[in-house]
């Protein structure tokens, strides 16, 4: 048993060590095709996979800008009365004192 342990640590060591390697390899050629640019490379990154997006036109970019505005709007609208209701909330403790 002991030495089936050692084997599948072993095998587990050595596919770690060609992942890693891999993924080295991967991020230095990223690295490299757009010119040793860290900020490009996660640019790139967050276009391919969805999470960004690119605008092509003002208007295009303007319509988010404000798509985001009103949802900031919105969610302040909502959570500043629940904050301050919160906040203002006597406890037993202070209604007991007065």
């Amino acid at each position: 048993m002991k030495k089936n342990n050692r084997a599948f640590r072993h095998a587990t060591i050595f596919m770690g060590s060609i992942i890693s390697l891999w993924s080295v390899a991967a991020v230095l050629g990223g690295l490299a095709q757009v010119n040793w640019q860290v900020s490009e490379l996660v640019r790139q990154y967050l276009v391919a996979v969805g999470l960004m997006k690119e605008f092509h036109t003002f208007v295009d970019f303007y319509t988010h800008i404000k798509g985001v505005e009103y949802i900031i709007a919105v969610m302040f609208l909502v959570g500043f009365p629940v904050f301050y209701s919160n906040l203002n909330k006597t406890s037993e403790a202070t209604e007991a004192a007065s």
